[in-house]
């Protein structure tokens, strides 16, 4: 019996710490979420999950149920430009935009976990911890008295006020805020999308079941910006801005939001790793927030999973950094380009980027890049390798199947598309699953990670040239066939 209360600490019971959790524990590792809030809050920050998030959610089987529930909209969200970013065409097997409320997905995400053999410790609030070589030691205060939890790892999934980050001194170097905007959900009688005042500035409102969300820039913000926001605030702010009375009902939620883009100086410190908006805040443009979030998660959760039972090869739990950290750069710089888009519409360049837009490929492209679709984490050679594999049709033993669905164990996958089941003699090291698809004609077989992300690709002719370093740096030491 281990001497650890838990293998893996989660602090936060967002989408990235929900997540995270359900990949640890489908991957048998111990695993306790401690969340300060005691109970999930009554408002919904978001309400879309991106065609990135989707794909990678059917990989563990959690997006067909989400998709039944949820409404499809065949553009990506984007700020900046006057027409949608089409989907028909992006490499994904998701097409479109799903309006679903992101408390609807947390449901989802805790019932996965739950089930799985995670705990949730629900108004418990993270302190402060120490950590050594071997373990983290944490302290967590439940209102009442407070406790140690000792564990292996420690993720901070705790926002962009982040105290694990905080504690562990890692830097989050950016810019501040230039602007700041409020946002309610609230009833009244304004019409969907934007409505002008007279000197050109707008009060935006989005349709909500039963209420509207209205996001209106603030004159004179506060100085502290934790300043609460009242409905006498924000009723005043849209007045301002319309010019007009325009009565404000019954507020749900009344929040502030800014500009500001940051990013960690690195995802990992030790046995301490960073996720979601813990690890990157930026601009709401795109709606990318919870979509990111979700993508650290899955990338960290079996990297750490098998860093945790000892079966990681040397460096993996570091190359989550490597691939997170740029991604996130990337999204703080595609975040910022749409919020400048926006504001400088009269520019040249803000014109080229809009004439890009409207040709079909570059729509294509820019739909692909604001939703994290061009994710690539390794550079060169096959046109699938580093990325997401296509949910190609498959045929396996006599039954038709997508490759998404080899992946719902977590675990990592050679799929053999040889019709001689070429690459059988690596089952000792890897599971092989031989199976015939009419998609893939020049690929022969192809390396899965535990994400989905192909980490290698055998071509007609090649063999299995490179596949034993492949192995070896992405599922550990296996057994080399003497054919090999």
């Amino acid at each position: 019996m281990s001497d650890f209360e838990t293998d893996v600490l989660v602090a936060g019971a967002g989408p990235a710490g929900l997540l995270l959790a359900a990949e640890l524990a489908l991957a048998g590792v111990r695993t306790t979420i401690v969340e300060r809030l005691p109970e999930r809050p009554p408002y919904c920050r978001g309400f879309n999950l991106n065609a990135r998030a989707l794909d990678l959610l059917a990989r563990r089987g959690l997006a067909e149920g989400l998709v039944a529930e949820g409404h499809r909209v065949p553009h990506a969200p984007v700020t900046g430009l006057p027409g949608p970013l089409l989907l028909d065409g992006a490499a994904t097997d998701h097409p479109f935009s799903l309006g679903i409320p992101q408390t609807r997905v947390e449901e989802v995400l805790e019932a996965r976990a739950l089930e799985l053999g995670a705990e949730i410790l629900r108004g418990h609030d993270l302190r402060s911890f120490t950590q050594s070589a071997d373990e983290v030691t944490t302290v967590v205060h439940n209102g009442r008295f407070g406790r140690t939890i000792r564990a292996r790892f420690l993720a901070g999934c705790d926002g962009g006020r982040s105290t694990v980050r905080k504690q562990a001194g890692i830097g989050f170097p950016g810019v501040d805020a230039r602007w700041y905007a409020l946002l309610g959900d609230v009833e009244c009688d304004l019409p969907y999308g934007p409505s002008a005042g007279p000197d050109g500035r707008s009060v935006f409102v989005i349709p909500r079941p039963g209420y509207v969300r209205i996001v209106v820039r603030e004159d004179d913000p506060p100085s502290d910006k934790d300043t609460p926001v009242t409905l006498e605030r924000l009723q005043a702010q849209v007045d301002a801005v319309l010019g007009r009375h325009v009565e404000l009902r019954a507020p749900r939620w009344l929040s502030r939001f800014g500009d500001a883009a940051r990013l960690a100086s690195r995802y990992r410190e030790g046995r301490v790793l960073l996720a979601g908006d813990a690890a990157h805040i930026h601009p709401p443009a795109g709606a990318i927030g919870v979509n990111v979030a979700l993508d650290d998660a899955f990338n960290l959760g079996w990297k750490l999973a098998a860093t945790v039972r000892g079966t990681a090869p040397e460096g993996l739990l570091d190359t989550y950094h490597d691939e997170r950290h740029a991604a996130g750069a990337r999204i703080l710089a595609n975040t910022r380009a749409q919020v400048a888009l926006e504001e400088a519409a009269a520019e040249p360049w803000a014109d080229l980027m809009r004439r890009v837009a409207a040709h079909p490929a570059g729509n294509r492209a820019l739909a692909e890049i604001i939703t994290g679709l061009d994710a690539c984490y390794e550079q060169g050679g096959h046109p699938w390798l580093g990325r997401l594999a296509p949910d190609v049709p498959l045929r396996v033993s006599g039954a038709e199947t997508h490759l998404a669905a080899l992946l719902h164990a977590g675990r990592p996958v050679l799929l053999d598309l040889t019709a001689s089941g070429s690459f059988a003699a690596w089952s000792d090291g890897v599971a092989v699953v031989a199976a015939a698809s009419p998609s893939t004609s020049d690929v022969d077989a192809v390396l899965l990670r535990p994400d989905g992300h192909v980490a290698w690709v055998g071509t007609p002719g090649s063999g299995d040239a490179g596949l034993a370093e492949a192995l070896h740096r992405w599922v550990g030491d296996v057994p080399v066939p003497a054919s090999a």
